[in-house]
């Protein structure tokens, strides 16, 4: 019997988590660009989820701009 996959994994691949600081200049274009959602999931840290394909290219799209995402 095969084990369940740890749930963190799927989470770690459709979220990235970051302050929303960082995001300021970029949310609309991140919006407009890629099919993900943002919302403040803690005071001053901003959640974007989306599809891992999507999180992939938003979190390449920041490494970019010289945002590092975890």
């Amino acid at each position: 019997m095969k084990a369940m996959p740890d749930p963190r994994t799927f989470r770690d691949s459709t979220q990235i988590l970051i302050p929303c600081e960082l995001l300021a200049d970029l949310r609309e274009e991140i919006k407009a660009e890629f099919v993900v959602t943002i919302y403040e999931h803690a005071p001053g840290m901003c959640r974007i989820i989306g599809s891992p394909v999507e999180i992939r290219a938003v979190s390449d799209f920041l490494a970019r701009r010289g945002i590092a995402t975890p």
